[in-house]
């Protein structure tokens, strides 16, 4: 640590003091953070060590007795892109005990990443992160696709959605199956404003929607005439402004003026301006084959979703699959749905790739049969036992926000009837990887770079920065 630290040091460039001033309180709480995180999960660690060795210990003890696994009539070679996530090694277990060969891929940032030591995953390989590099991340994909003789290619990353101009096909066309919307679709999917209005373009409810470009249409905007307030949002994906709910206006001209100039909006980062409907927010998670639903699953929704519970909403799921139906074609679908006090659904975005959500399937035999068939007359939901998921680590940080008995019960009772996302005593590895080996090696990069994050989301296994 202490050659570490002198490494860090030595990477700053020498300035005055005077010069060094208005930086050294950022550069101290960056060391902090990431010193203090890390030190929390050193506490952690020896716990977490003795249930997965015991999980493995008990896995060795049962294996003489253990039936063997028995492979799909057809067995396919599945390749999933995103393997630092927990809704990846989700995929990777349900392909794999349905008899199927998984082989996992992710950008060169996360070749630390944990769930690769996942023993429902027979490979793992980084490819160059598409933003930057697309032509060696096209090539690199390619030539584990010819390589692994893939079958079917499943992203569930962000960059699944990149589809940059010129390009009219996915990198993966013709080497196998991608199970991904095409081109034009995923664009109107994944243009929050374009999504509105697909939506009010086939008769279905939608809120207002006003794509902005410059801070002078907010600004200038008459909101006297309207009956509810709106929220900006950026149209590319923003992990850290995604959660800003400002309601506009604010309380005077001035701090609508002072939040609006705060926002990086512009003709190449445009943002929407949604009518912001009172009501209760969901999340859902949808399996698509040929405009058909063929796995699906609703949850309430929060700003930082890491709690899954499934709740049957008619009015929603009716919602969704007529929108489906409507734009056809194979791929998954994320809807973020308002369900106001009268009932009526309003979509307020849709991703175009894997939801958490799906984590609700983890006893569920069916899930790899929902992306390879189309067989089933309805599409399949998370099983009656099936359990609420939640992320432990995250659950455990909530202990700081309790202020009271009956919140603790609260609490307690969330986590007893629930199921770690992440753990499985079938595969218990990847539940001490990602939190001690994947998270620290991420931290320790920041605490290199003296770099501060504003969370950290064992979920998708990133420091949100």
């Amino acid at each position: 640590m202490e050659t570490l630290l002198q490494e860090t040091v030595a990477d700053i460039p020498s300035v005055s003091s005077r010069e060094r001033s208005p930086h050294r309180p950022k550069l101290l709480f960056a060391v902090f953070q990431n010193l203090g995180t890390l030190a929390l999960l050193a506490v952690a660690f020896p716990f977490n060590l003795t249930v997965v060795s015991l999980a493995l210990l008990w896995n060795w003890l049962r294996q003489p007795f253990r039936p063997f696994n028995t492979l799909a009539a057809q067995p396919k070679n599945i390749l999933i892109a995103g393997a630092r996530m927990t809704k990846t090694l989700q995929l990777a277990r349900s392909f794999h005990g349905a008899g199927h060969r998984v082989i996992l891929i992710d950008t060169e940032k996360f070749w630390l990443n944990g769930n690769r030591f996942s023993n429902t995953v027979a490979k793992f390989y980084t490819v160059p992160d598409p933003n930057q590099d697309l032509e060696g991340y096209t090539k690199t994909l390619q030539a584990i696709a010819k390589a692994e003789n893939i079958d079917l290619f499943i992203p569930v990353a962000i960059f699944a959605v990149i589809y940059p101009e010129g390009m009219e096909q996915h990198p993966l066309s013709g080497y196998c199956e991608v199970f991904h919307f095409e081109r034009d679709i995923v664009r109107m999917l994944d243009d929050k404003f374009a999504f509105a209005e697909k939506a009010r373009s086939l008769s279905l409810t939608a809120p207002k929607s006003f794509k902005i470009t410059a801070p002078e249409q907010v600004l200038n905007f008459d909101f006297s005439q309207e009956k509810h307030q709106y929220i900006l949002k950026s149209i590319p994906y923003d992990a850290i402004r995604r959660l800003d709910l400002t309601k506009l206006p604010c309380n005077t001209p001035e701090a609508t003026a002072a939040f609006v100039n705060s926002l990086p909006i512009s003709e190449k980062k445009p943002w929407i301006m949604q009518e912001f409907i009172p009501g209760q927010e969901y999340c859902t998670h949808s399996t698509v084959r040929d405009g058909k639903s063929t796995l699906y699953c609703c949850c309430k929704s929060s700003a930082f979703q890491v709690n899954y519970e499934n709740v049957d909403k008619p009015e929603i799921s009716e919602w969704i699959n007529r929108f489906l139906e409507s734009i056809g074609g194979t791929g998954q679908a994320s809807f973020d749905i308002i369900q106001a006090a009268d009932g009526t659904v309003y979509p307020i975005e849709c991703n175009p790739r894997t939801h958490s959500a799906i984590t609700m399937f983890y006893n569920h035999p069916g899930v790899a049969d929902a992306y390879l068939n189309q067989s089933a007359a309805e599409p399949l939901q998370p099983l009656p036992d099936s359990k609420p998921t939640h992320w432990l680590y995250h659950e455990l940080w909530r202990l700081n926000e309790i202020r009271s008995f009956k919140q603790l019960q609260t609490w307690f009772k969330n986590v007893w009837r629930g199921k770690e996302a992440i753990f499985e005593v079938s595969d218990p590895l990847p539940f001490l990887m990602v939190h001690h080996w994947q998270i620290p090696l991420l931290l320790l990069g920041n605490l290199r770079r003296l770099k501060s994050w504003t969370r950290i989301d064992f979920n998708i296994g990133e420091l949100i920065e």
